[in-house]
């Protein structure tokens, strides 16, 4: 009797081998197992998941946030004294993480399209941990160092969820693959049903959250207001050293109508720009007076601060990349820049035919002119000839010394109600992006209060406040908006509700069909038997890509006295063998 092992035939799984090779370290065929993933590669699934979204959303936050750069870095120098970019080594970090995570659960998600069963490699386990817990970590530290940032998540909404919307309908639209391949399975489970109860759910959040959106973009073209006038806050700070005159002159150069300046009164009465308390992160003050670097920039004569340099920490420490753009003669400009006082930056605005808004600090209760200092400041408005109309104060406290300066244009920079400020006699507001809304931005101006904007650095927030009717933002990248001369989309409620209706169509007819595909194919797949298997099987073309392994035959006489006549005939254009008697079967 021979004993014979049938002809056996693979195909080349080329990519099969590429996605189980990278997502588990299983290279080889016989590595492979179609059979269901455990519990323990499932939890690792699941896992990888929160890692992806969880990433996802850190990375969005960093996307919108590079409105808020600069406040970021200036809130990690108040903590450390050290100012560097700290944004750099974060976005690096964020991009690779997010990279690597969005790979693995693309592999993972053709691993279940292909049947084929979950086994992350332990290298990429700890990898995915090791992601999750930076990321965790990351999301904790700008919680508690940045903890109000996280209100333009909102804000961005209002001009990026209609293209959000988009994206995650088309998402989920094709998942519905996978899950219409699990649900239609022979086998019935509760868990199937659980999973198809939440993807439609999920499904019909998507369809109708379009009409939870507040997009002021969404607007007739013919309702839109004048585009908002641009103010230079301390400038053009990414061009030239803030509160410089050269950062001033920038501004103006680029569009803007008016310039912002923090404003710090020295200890013999004159008022000068400065951001900080200390001067040590914008002045060479650790070189010209090492030992009171750490001072109250208050407690300085003005001689004194107009003996330092305020524009070398600029080209030194570059902090926004923008000094190797910079012409030699305007590095050679910005190495002599002297502390600005407020005379100057007045002076000039005066003659560029703009206005000024002041953010004025209020010296120490030890500072000798702790008593008059307002009457200092209004006494240098005075020397720079410039309209009191067109300077506009903020912070002049306590309320009983407005009535000591009622020719500026007071402006307040918290919420306050119409009727409170009407008592108070202010005229207008300045407020940061995250604490106004759409309605009361709406409100203000329908009583007449001019409202203000800060900081406004994206042209997509740039956008947001034109349709929404703000006259003027305050910018520290005046040459960046200058460049957006209509916001960057605008579309009609019709033409939206057109889009939004169409899509939730299209997404509805996709699932539909792929769940009837799903279940016609595994209908299909139930009504073969055994011997129809065999002979697809038999059938299948050759093909010199195919793989023919070595066939092994193993002969060996038994008990039986089988006839040395019986032969064994190989038909390779089937792929078995047979055997024939007294001779060979051709």
């Amino acid at each position: 009797m021979v004993k014979h092992q049938p002809l056996q035939v693979y195909e080349k799984q080329v990519f099969v081998s590429f996605v189980t090779g990278i997502y588990g370290c299983r290279w080889k065929r016989y590595q492979r197992s179609q059979d269901d993933s455990s519990k323990w590669e499932c939890a690792w699934f699941i896992i990888l998941c929160s890692s992806f979204f969880l990433l996802l959303f850190w990375a969005y936050f960093w996307l919108v946030a590079q409105n808020d750069f600069n406040d970021f870095n200036w809130s990690v120098y108040n903590r450390s004294g050290e100012w560097r970019d700290e944004t750099i080594p974060i976005l690096a970090s964020t991009t690779v993480g997010f990279s690597y995570i969005t790979f693995l659960m693309i592999l993972a998600l053709f691993h279940i399209s292909l049947g084929q069963q979950l086994n992350l490699y332990w290298v990429h386990k700890i990898g995915v941990l090791a992601t999750l817990l930076t990321t965790i970590s990351g999301v904790i530290s700008v919680d508690d160092l940045w903890g109000d940032e996280w209100d333009i998540l909102l804000v961005s909404l209002q001009s990026t969820a209609p293209f959000l919307h988009i994206g995650a309908l088309a998402t989920v639209t094709a998942i519905s693959w996978l899950v219409a391949g699990y649900v239609v399975r022979r086998e019935r489970s509760n868990f199937q049903v659980m999973v198809l109860v939440t993807y439609i759910t999920i499904l019909l959040a998507l369809y109708l959250v379009p009409l939870t959106f507040t997009c002021p973009c969404i607007m007739d073209r013919h309702s839109l207001k004048h585009r908002p006038d641009i103010i230079g806050r301390r400038g053009a700070p990414m061009l030239a050293p803030e509160n410089t005159m050269v950062s001033f002159n920038r501004a103006l150069q680029h569009g803007a109508t008016s310039l912002e300046a923090d404003v710090t009164l020295s200890v013999d009465g004159v008022p000068f720009l400065m951001r900080d308390r200390t001067l040590r992160r914008t002045t060479d003050v650790s070189k010209v007076f090492p030992s009171r670097k750490h001072e109250d920039a208050s407690f300085f004569n003005w001689t004194e601060i107009r003996s330092l340099n305020a524009g070398h920490w600029f080209l030194e420490s570059d902090p926004y990349w923008t000094v190797e753009s910079l012409s030699a003669r305007d590095r050679g400009r910005i190495g002599n820049q002297t502390v600005c006082s407020l005379v100057e930056m007045l002076r000039l605005a005066a003659r560029a035919n703009g206005s000024a808004m002041l953010n004025i600090r209020k010296p120490p209760a030890e500072h000798p002119r702790y008593r008059s200092w307002f009457m200092d400041t209004l006494w240098a408005v005075q020397k720079a000839g410039i309209s009191q109309k067109r300077v506009r104060t903020v912070t002049w406290t306590p309320d009983t010394d407005r009535g000591r300066v009622r020719g500026f244009q007071q402006t307040a920079n918290e919420k306050l109600s119409i009727a409170e400020m009407k008592h108070r006699g202010i005229t207008s507001l300045t407020l940061h992006y995250s604490k106004a809304s759409y309605r009361e931005i709406q409100e203000y101006l329908a009583n007449n209060v001019s409202v203000t904007v800060y900081p406004v650095n994206e042209p997509w927030l740039y956008s947001i406040m034109w349709c929404s009717g703000v006259p003027s933002v305050s910018s520290d990248a005046p040459q960046v908006l200058q460049k957006v001369p209509y916001p960057i989309w605008l579309m009609s409620q019709s033409a939206y509700g057109f889009i939004w209706i169409a899509s939730d169509l299209v997404s509805l007819a996709i699932v539909i069909g792929i769940f009837c595909f799903q279940k016609w194919k595994m209908s299909g797949m139930q009504n073969y038997n055994p011997e129809q298997i065999m002979l697809s099987a038999v059938t299948r073309r050759t093909s010199r890509d195919v793989n023919i392994m070595k066939e092994k035959l193993i002969f060996s006489e038994l008990n039986n006295g089988l006839s040395s006549t019986e032969e064994l005939s190989l038909y390779p254009e089937n792929g078995y063998a047979r055997y024939s008697h007294g001779g060979p079967s051709r």
